[in-house]
């Protein structure tokens, strides 16, 4: 198990999720934007994204919203490709990887290094 129940799991998965005593109201919170993004609704969103910060830093509200977008692109590489699902072992062993410091540390140096000055303006 990842850390989490097995009611926690039907809880997350429920339409009442916002109502449950068993996730936080950061949990509640990262439920909620990943049903919008994933139905891609987060754009038209404003008032659920400032709900969501709420319980997030800048920098935790960027990454929640990547893992979300990354997950959906795999799902959907996943399915279009008819592609098995992971084994469960392989699923467990992600709980495990722990990926070299120095080299993560490096990898984001270099991300910072390339970072634009600004970004162009979107065509509305």
């Amino acid at each position: 198990m990842l850390g989490i129940t097995d009611e926690h799991v039907a809880a997350i998965g429920s339409d009442e999720y916002m109502d449950s005593p068993l996730l936080t109201p950061r949990e509640k919170a990262t439920v909620l934007w990943a049903e919008h993004v994933t139905r891609n609704t987060a754009k038209f969103r404003d008032d659920i994204a400032g709900e969501v910060q709420k319980h997030f830093t800048d920098a935790e509200f960027v990454e929640l919203t990547f893992v979300i977008s990354y997950f959906n692109m795999r799902n959907r590489y996943h399915d279009s490709l008819k592609l098995p699902n992971d084994e469960t072992e392989i699923v467990e062993d992600v709980g495990r990887l722990r990926p070299d410091p120095a080299k993560l540390k490096a990898y984001l140096q270099e991300v910072l290094d390339n970072w634009p000055d600004s970004f162009p303006e979107p065509n509305e």
